[in-house]
């Protein structure tokens, strides 16, 4: 058994730590909000982010930072991706050498172009980052729905320990060593899934929801690859599938904010309607920076930024995508003399 801290008790926060309690292991959750920490212990449920989930009656849901982060075999920070930084600098004083931080969110900060794992170990420099990434709906996952997921950390040993408290008979874990690949993997899809959300708005069908998912894991592939990150990720659970169900999934934050957004809403509208964290949209300005950075052509996120910073109306940006130059599907393949 383990003794774990939960900080952040949002939708995938309080659904992983109903995963790891039954898993028989003890689980702290900390939110920053005194009225959510009052409302999850009086009322056992996270009624607006994940209704139906029971939280544990002796699981602790807390205020005290402090109190939640030390003694912890290990942490699992569940706060947006917004708020990475800020919630790891105040988390820094107590974390003790070597102790094990794993990130469950997903995407990049604007103003550095880095990824949440790197911010964690800028401002917890003595933490032994690891991440979780992959496609898992807090939604599904809170209700022991069959879900897979993939650990990625420094360490062999880490990655192992981490594998053998998270994996259960409803949540399958695999490990990896490529923490760049799989973040990039978990945030740039996030960007994608608003165009499929647009497209989704405008009324347009399954073809286009295929092509946008296709050619979509073609772009963040070709720039994860140029950043060092490896193939593999991106044709594995965190890349192509986690891309797939945040493309199709109604329980994606991301899609639907697209959808609204494809109805005739502005960026902010739509955020405001969701009413949870669009990590997309924080994520699409440095997917854009990033592919001007590596050179990398990105003709899907630079038209989601359009739409989203410039006022494209989404019809023309779709257009505009249909009716680029044409070209080979994969210029590496030879053709016959």
């Amino acid at each position: 058994m383990a003794n774990i801290g939960v900080i952040g008790a949002g939708s995938w926060g309080t659904a992983l730590s109903v995963l790891l309690y039954n898993n028989g292991n003890e689980v702290a959750v900390w939110s920053i909000d005194p009225a959510e920490v009052q409302m999850l212990n009086e009322k056992r449920e996270h009624e607006k982010k994940l209704p139906g989930v029971k939280l544990p009656e002796d699981m602790k849901i807390t205020g005290d930072l402090e109190g939640t982060i030390k003694g912890k075999d290990f942490l699992v920070l569940a706060v947006p991706s917004p708020f990475t930084r800020a919630t790891a600098k105040k988390m820094s004083p107590f974390v003790e050498e070597g102790q094990i931080i794993v990130d469950v969110a997903k995407g990049i900060e604007e103003s550095t172009l880095m990824t949440l794992s790197r911010q964690i170990e800028e401002e917890i420099p003595q933490a032994d980052v690891a991440v979780l990434s992959g496609p898992s709906h807090a939604e599904e996952v809170g209700r022991g729905l069959p879900t897979t997921c993939v650990i990625g950390a420094r360490t062999k040993k880490t990655a192992e320990y981490l594998q053998s408290v998270f994996i259960s008979k409803v949540f399958r874990v695999y490990t990896s060593p490529d923490i760049l690949g799989i973040e990039l993997g978990g945030s740039l899809k996030n960007v994608i899934a608003l165009a499929a959300g647009i497209a989704d708005g405008l009324g347009y069908g399954d073809n286009t929801k295929a092509a946008l998912i296709t050619r979509g894991i073609a772009e963040i592939s070709r720039l994860g690859v140029k950043m060092g990150g490896r193939i593999e990720s991106f044709t594995g659970l965190t890349g192509i599938g986690d891309l797939i169900v945040t493309c199709a999934s109604v329980h994606s934050r991301n899609r639907k904010a697209g959808f609204l957004i494809g109805q005739g809403r502005t960026m902010e509208q739509a955020m405001e309607e969701v009413q949870m964290v669009v990590e997309g949209v924080y994520s699409a300005k440095a997917a854009k920076k990033l592919a001007q950075q590596y050179q990398v052509s990105m003709p899907i996120v630079e038209a989601v930024n359009e739409v989203l910073f410039e006022g494209k109306n989404p019809a023309e940006a779709v257009d505009g995508l249909m009716m680029r130059a044409s070209r080979s599907e994969n210029a590496s393949l030879p053709w016959e003399e």
